[in-house]
């Protein structure tokens, strides 16, 4: 019984540096997990899957360096899923701070493409499959305004092009041609589209959202408001594992970062129960 005399004594710190290891190693040593996909994901997965050709893709980047981690993966998978399908996709942000998040995932993907691209036809070229619309302060005046007229809002893309002269915005006015909207925020921006362009002009709106914020959402898309959600790093793994089932192939962080997830989770468990196993043994001794 010594043994439990021991563990109820036992420095914090190693218990720091033994959740330190279980958490770094997965990192250093990636390996993806599969994973079951959940309804909510799958959902969108399939909304995102079935846009018509004459319609487009909009994604809205609304996430910073704090969200990142879980964010970037969601709109990554989101992106592979897009172009493999040729959906035509127009991005945007309700903030400037997300932009460079924006290019940097809209770029990879891109780069992805092309390397294993044979022809031009097969590669993904900005203004004719996909294009960055930007920034446009405050944020209502995307919010309504992109329901009478896309071009009016973003007259200029991100780059300086002229809008509408891009291939990808023809015959693109306003969000009655925007098949779904998803946006990945690690705040409050997917209730907007809800609540403003939703609402007022009937656009489907999905999400990527945090762990921790996930709790606010749900009830949004129990009533329907929402076609699809991804749910924190597993959501994002979800996302993942159904765009691995189409032959994208690409490296997949929010599978390789399970691992580090469950481990931490499952150290956490053992040093509970424990805890508690040790706490009993000297109150009966007593």
């Amino acid at each position: 019984m010594k043994i439990f005399d021991y563990l109820a004594k036992v420095d914090r710190r190693i218990i720091y540096l033994i959740l330190a290891v279980v958490v770094i190693l997965p990192l250093v040593f990636p390996r993806p997990q599969s994973v079951r996909v959940m309804t909510p994901t799958e959902k969108l997965f399939n909304t995102v899957d079935t846009i018509p050709d004459d319609k487009v893709l909009m994604i809205d980047f609304d996430y910073d360096p704090q969200t990142q981690p879980e964010n970037e993966p969601m709109a990554i998978a989101l992106t592979r899923h897009a172009f493999q399908k040729r959906i035509k996709v127009a991005a945007l942000s309700l903030y400037a701070q997300p932009l460079g998040l924006a290019v940097q995932a809209l770029d990879q993907v891109r780069e992805e493409f092309n390397a294993r691209a044979q022809t031009y036809e097969d590669s993904i070229i900005y203004g004719r499959d996909y294009v960055l619309l930007g920034w446009q302060p405050p944020p209502i005046v995307p919010l309504l305004g992109m329901g009478i007229s896309i071009s009016s809002v973003y007259p200029t893309d991100y780059y300086g092009f002229q809008t509408d002269s891009l291939p990808v915005m023809q015959g693109i006015e306003n969000f009655n041609d925007v098949s779904i909207l998803v946006s990945i925020s690690g705040g409050s921006a997917p209730l907007w589209w809800v609540a403003y362009s939703q609402v007022r002009y009937g656009v489907a709106v999905g999400a990527g959202l945090t762990a921790v914020s996930a709790s606010d959402f749900f009830i949004y898309y129990q009533t329907g408001q929402f076609s699809g959600l991804m749910v924190g790093m597993k959501g994002a793994a979800e996302y993942e594992e159904m765009v691995e089932r189409i032959d994208v192939p690409g490296r997949r962080k929010a599978s390789e970062a399970l691992g580090s997830l469950t481990a931490a989770h499952l150290t956490i468990m053992a040093f509970i129960i424990i805890g508690n196993i040790g706490y009993i043994v000297k109150r009966r001794r007593k």
